[in-house]
């Protein structure tokens, strides 16, 4: 059974370490002031970082325990970070924001282009005027061809947390019907060496750029640029959608 700890400790294995896009943020809030919104937030990754560089940051996640370890790092850290308890279709607060965030392909984890259309809706209800939207995709042409021949095996995301070892081991990313398939393979060792493992499938549904400036436009959202995250020996490449208020 996978405990409130163990879910913070996957987060942190899989996506703790992760910095390829922090520039880019960290570029995007500087042009924007402040505060700023995150869309899956998770144990704050992103929301620390631009708060440690002096912005303040809201977030949002579905997940109780990520939210409780992001709130519980930034009072430690006294820095200007927040989270609650809140789903990227159906947030609501009591506040405007000049930039939204939503990295790690946070938009193509919801099923649906109905679910991505009330997000994009519940973001345009939240953007000061102005303001503008930025979303990480991961594209058909950032997945890797399906030749491990032509790279290094993979090194596994490690965690170590009151003498447990949180490991998990990338081993594909591809295209599987009408979804892209992240797979993992997650190793949980125990403090006297007991070992428990289990896959982990994400799946993420397929998005262009011009598809989610498409959708955007039913919400008040106009395109306004793309960027890109280049790929990483261990991570895939994306693109970084930039959407304005109308």
């Amino acid at each position: 059974m996978t405990t409130a700890t163990d879910a913070v400790q996957w987060h942190e294995a899989e996506c703790g370490g992760y910095a390829a896009d922090l520039a880019l943020w960290e570029e995007l809030a500087d042009a924007a002031g402040g505060p700023i919104l995150e869309l899956g937030c998770g144990t704050g990754r992103v929301a620390l970082h631009l708060a440690r560089t002096g912005h303040e940051v809201v977030g949002i996640d579905t997940d109780v325990a990520l939210v409780a370890e992001l709130n519980a790092r930034a009072e430690e850290e006294q820095v200007s970070a927040r989270a609650e308890t809140a789903g990227a279709t159906d947030f609501d607060l009591a506040c405007s924001f000049p930039l939204v965030l939503a990295p790690m392909q946070l938009i193509q984890l919801l099923p649906s282009e109905l679910g991505r259309r009330a997000a994009l809706d519940r973001v345009a209800a939240h953007l000061a005027p102005g303001g503008a939207f930025a979303a990480a995709l991961v594209e058909d042409r950032h997945i890797p061809a399906d030749d491990p021949g032509d790279r290094a095996a993979p090194l596994p995301d490690v965690r170590e947390r009151d003498g447990w070892v949180f490991s998990s081991l990338p081993r594909s990313v591809r295209r599987e019907g009408e979804r892209l398939t992240i797979e993992r393979l997650r190793q949980a060792i125990s403090p006297d060496g007991e070992i428990s493992e289990q896959v982990d499938i994400t799946r993420l549904s397929p998005l262009s750029a011009a598809q989610l400036d498409a959708e955007a436009r039913g919400a008040g959202l106009r395109a306004a640029a793309a960027r890109e995250v280049v790929a990483t020996h261990w991570h895939v490449g994306s693109t970084v959608v930039v959407l304005e208020s109308a």
